[in-house]
């Protein structure tokens, strides 16, 4: 969809409300219902629809009346609402033309009140190009469902966030700006793609930089992941610039070697084909040192030596999150006493059915209400108390046990009685249930339904006031 901001200086106030709310339905529903729209957006007098219809129209909402009537955001105005929230808090003043297009984003030219210019990325998932995100990318990590606005929201902040830290840290990356939503703000690089450049003057010293970050971004505890001419940005002094992060990983994670690989084989293919390097004169070495040639010593993963920085570790790169780090330590000290608890639990098992063996318990077992903890825990109880009554039995084996009719009809008895209160309370708490949905039912009324105009309506009631006074 192409984005034209003209129509931007011609949307008021109340339109954005409505974009707004129409974002925070989408929080949990797909299609929003347009009752939850004009209850969000809480318009002083009324017009959400005729809003609505307006938004409809610039195509910055879709209508949806399949299973009921609803709108969503589209990514136009989800641009709108990222635009007019980084205009106002002063990022940039101007929008420009379009310099790029991928099959994720989009890269726009903005400029700001003094005329500096700088690169605006909107994340653009779910193209028809490239909709493999959940196996392609982590960006829903445990998550089922998923939103193509939400998923480009991800992609933005975890790009910022890695391109604030690598710059940080001296890699030559674009300087991080400012985020919000699915917009990423960022210096604009003076350069061209390196596929773009036909002939280069100096190819060797430009392949041992390129291989030189592959290293350096190792050592850090990070890969790229996508590293190819696609995504390296060459200038005119032939200094090299990274650019496209959102799909880094941590060198912790299970596909690591792969991904370094295939990196690596990336830039080895590029320059073998484009520039037509023999690499038996170039070293691969990680420390720089001339070990032979690239046919017999290729660039190892397990080689690199890690460094005292870990941005994965600060960053939560894939593969390596801090949460599943804890969790993992917490698992790993709780083994053995999981192992340990195990074999209590066996043997609790075994004492609860021996418990309800004595019991003789018959056709109550069904009816308890109890929840699981509460059962573990009256068959723990049970277990301990015959564990003292066999003890008790044992240390007084030489008195006789003797069994009385009296003491039988007065257990039946009590059972019959607790058989009758539960039945009771189960009614009871049947009756409540059953009023607290009738309480809960609203009737709704058709918004097409006729209304009472003074018809049938009134005379029927003046009928049924006579019938009640007589």
């Amino acid at each position: 969809m192409k984005l034209d901001v003209n129509m931007l200086r011609y949307l008021s106030k109340e339109d954005f409300r409505v974009l707004t709310a129409v974002e925070m339905g989408m929080r949990n529903h797909e299609i929003v219902p347009s009752e939850l729209i004009s209850r969000i957006a809480a318009l002083k007098h009324g017009g959400t629809y005729k809003v609505m219809k307006n938004l409809l129209k610039h195509k910055l909402l879709h209508h949806d009346s399949s299973k009921y009537d609803g709108f969503r955001l589209t990514y136009l105005g989800y641009d709108f609402l990222a635009i007019k929230t980084l205009v106002n808090r002063g990022v940039f003043a101007a929008v420009g033309r379009q310099i790029g297009v991928g099959k994720e984003s989009d890269i726009f030219e903005v400029a700001t009140e003094d005329g500096t210019v700088l690169a605006m990325k909107l994340h653009r998932l779910g193209r028809v190009s490239f909709r493999a995100v959940k196996s392609k990318r982590d960006y829903l990590r445990h998550r089922n469902n998923f939103n193509w606005l939400y998923l480009s929201r991800l992609a933005a902040l975890k790009e910022f966030a890695f391109m604030k830290a690598l710059g940080e840290h001296g890699f030559p990356v674009p300087n991080a700006v400012d985020c919000n939503r699915h917009c990423v703000i960022m210096s604009l690089v003076q350069g061209y793609p390196l596929v773009q450049v036909k002939q280069l003057q100096n190819p060797e010293p430009v392949f041992e930089t390129i291989v030189g970050l592959i290293v350096r971004l190792a050592e850090h505890g990070l890969i790229h992941c996508d590293f190819n001419e696609f995504n390296l940005m060459i200038d005119d002094d032939e200094k090299i610039t990274m650019i496209d992060f959102p799909q880094m990983v941590s060198v912790s994670h299970r596909n690591a070697q792969m991904y370094f690989d295939r990196d690596v084989e990336c830039v080895f293919k590029f320059f073998r084909k484009r520039y037509n390097l023999s690499f038996h004169e170039y070293t691969v070495d990680a420390d720089g040192e001339d070990v032979g040639t690239y046919e017999s010593n290729r660039l190892c993963f397990s080689s690199i030596s890690k460094d005292a920085i870990f941005l994965d570790k600060e960053l939560a790169a894939s593969g390596f999150s801090t949460k599943d780090q804890e969790v993992i330590e917490k698992f790993i000290e709780g083994a053995v006493e999981e192992n340990n608890s195990d074999t209590d639990e066996e043997t609790r098992d075994d004492e609860c059915v021996s418990a309800i063996n004595e019991q003789n318990i018959e056709g109550v077992g069904s009816l308890h209400l109890q929840d699981e903890d509460e059962q573990t825990i009256d068959c723990v109880v049970a277990g301990e108390d015959n564990d003292t009554e066999h003890d008790h039995q044992a240390g007084e084996s030489s008195v006789p046990l003797t069994e009385d009719t009296n003491d039988d009809d007065e257990d039946e008895s009590a059972d019959e009685e607790g058989e009758a209160k539960l039945a009771r309370s189960l009614n009871k708490q049947r009756k409540h249930a059953i009023s607290a949905v009738h309480r809960g039912r609203r009737k709704t009324v058709s918004r097409n339904s006729y209304k009472d105009k003074g018809g049938k309506t009134t005379y029927n009631s003046k009928i049924h006031k006579q019938m009640c006074v007589w």
